[in-house]
């Protein structure tokens, strides 16, 4: 007697991108709405918008840097724990944000509840993908980044609206509720290595008798000596500059253009439909025409989104350019990971890749609080926007430089 096959099992990989775009959206997601709350803290705490600005600046240096620390924790440790204790903080940071009366407050309990709450998870869950997955890298990276978009797409909007039913403080205590109970809840599907699970990447069965948790590639000491990494290094701290400054400026830019507050975090939402976008179909395409060429790409399309941002003033041509920026925005965060394993394999890739976004946590450190203080000094936003173009394409440059065949596995 014969029994019909049992239909096949999902594959784990899968799981784990869906649980990565869970850590995505809730740690960016809540991170980017804060554009939303700049009018609310200038006004409560009479700032300045540079200094109003440096409380997103610290937040995002630490979710950048910290990955130096959290991605080899996680190479030895595994990335659930990681990724569960990052959202815990995110979720208090927030909380801890709602009862601050202080700007100083506000830069404890926000810049360091966030900034080490997504730095924990962040590089952890990414490199988790990364070893799932091999002729798929790019467009499953795709996927699980793609919270990122879709968090800037959905937050900012609910953070306006929260504001306006409940004040900034009770809309940062909505928030990080609603961040620690997701996201930790998520965090518990992320697996480390398709080993644990008894499987190989992109779900090709582990050959008999294999070792759980070996993987191929460079160690960590020898990739950061090489010369494709100092020069991806170079590329990523020079376009990081001018990468955020969108994020936090972009809804005061449309204010003073005397355009709506509840339109212009619709803009900012507008960024997140393209960075979705990019990291959804994009990385798929990565995977067909080659990783390092389409990098090289999506930092030539930035400089070029960003100089289109220089000329626009109204309601719709900020929004073609909120959708251009987003799409390659999100297209550069998408292949970042894919590109690091595809040069140097997947045995470190988490502390390859912590290593790495140090470059992005200088330039989020300082290139959004000196667009704000360059805003106060000439009272226009058209030096710091071109100066962000200037900085993504000399970074496309470098990038091309960087290119080689991947040697690594």
């Amino acid at each position: 007697m014969t029994f019909p096959a049992s239909a096949p099992r999902v594959f784990y990989g899968w799981i784990v991108v869906a649980a990565a775009f869970a850590v995505t959206f809730v740690g960016f997601g809540c991170a980017y709405t804060f554009s939303a709350f700049v009018p609310s803290l200038q006004h409560d705490f009479q700032a300045s918008r540079g200094s109003v600005s440096i409380v997103f600046s610290l937040a995002g240096f630490l979710y950048f840097s910290l990955g130096v620390v959290s991605g080899p924790l996680a190479d030895r440790w595994g990335a659930q724990r990681l990724s569960m204790f990052g959202m815990l903080l995110v979720g208090a940071g927030l909380a801890l944000a709602s009862m601050a009366h202080s700007l100083s407050t506000v830069y404890a309990a926000y810049g360091l509840g966030v900034g080490l709450g997504i730095g924990c998870a962040y590089v952890p869950a990414l490199g988790a993908v990364q070893r799932w997955f091999v002729k798929r890298r790019g467009f499953a990276s795709g996927l699980a980044v793609s919270g990122i978009g879709v968090g800037t797409l959905v937050m900012p909007p609910l953070a306006t609206s929260l504001i306006a039913s409940m004040g900034w403080r009770g809309a940062y205590l909505a928030l990080g509720c609603g961040a620690a109970v997701v996201g930790i809840g998520m965090s518990w599907f992320i697996a480390n290595d398709p080993a644990d699970k008894g499987t190989g990447p992109d779900g090709v069965p582990a050959p008999a008798g294999a070792a759980a948790g070996v993987t191929s590639g460079m160690l960590l000491r020898e990739a950061v000596r090489s010369r494709e990494f100092a020069l991806l290094y170079a590329a990523c701290l020079v376009c990081s500059f001018g990468v955020f400054v969108p994020f936090v400026h972009l809804v005061p830019y449309a204010l003073d253009h005397r355009i709506g507050q509840r339109q212009a975090a619709y803009l900012l939402g507008t960024i997140g439909v393209g960075s979705t976008l990019g990291r959804f179909f994009l990385g798929g395409l990565a995977d067909r025409i080659g990783r390092q060429a389409f990098l090289l790409a999506m930092f030539a399309g930035m400089a070029a989104a960003l100089s289109i941002w220089a000329a626009s003033t109204g309601f719709l041509a900020l929004a073609g350019f909120a959708l251009l920026f987003g799409l390659f925005y999100g297209g550069w965060v998408a292949i970042m990971p894919p590109v690091v394993t595809d040069l140097f394999g997947g045995r470190q890739v988490g502390g390859i890749i912590g290593v790495l976004y140090t470059s992005v946590a200088v330039g989020t450190l300082l290139g959004p609080a000196a667009a704000g203080y360059m805003f106060d000094v000439s009272h226009s936003y058209t030096l710091p926007i071109l100066a962000s173009a200037a900085a993504a394409a000399v970074a496309a440059g470098i990038a091309a430089l960087a290119r080689r065949q991947p040697g690594a596995g």
